[in-house]
């Protein structure tokens, strides 16, 4: 799926998060321009930043691959090759 075009919904992202044992900030891509002016110097709930990356889904590290009930975040792509 691309999430970039068809942005994921709070549920899908609480739902990928869970997939992925982590919270929200972690797959927040902090190198993003958007990021550094508008969220940058924030501290938000995990509620907050779930609305954030439906909302902006540029932020979203990617490439996060789903396998099953199981994702993993692609990078490094070492990582794509032990999850498969």
């Amino acid at each position: 799926m691309e999430y970039i075009k068809t942005p994921l919904t709070q549920k899908e992202i609480k739902e990928l998060l869970k997939m992925l044992g982590m919270k929200a900030e972690e797959i927040v891509r902090k190198g993003e321009p958007l990021f550094k002016e508008k969220f940058a110097s924030k501290k938000l709930t995990e509620t907050q930043w779930i609305k954030v990356l439906s909302k902006y889904p540029i932020l979203i590290e990617r490439p996060i691959i789903v396998k099953g009930n199981k994702a993993i975040i692609g990078r490094p792509p070492e990582n794509v090759l032990k999850f498969i």
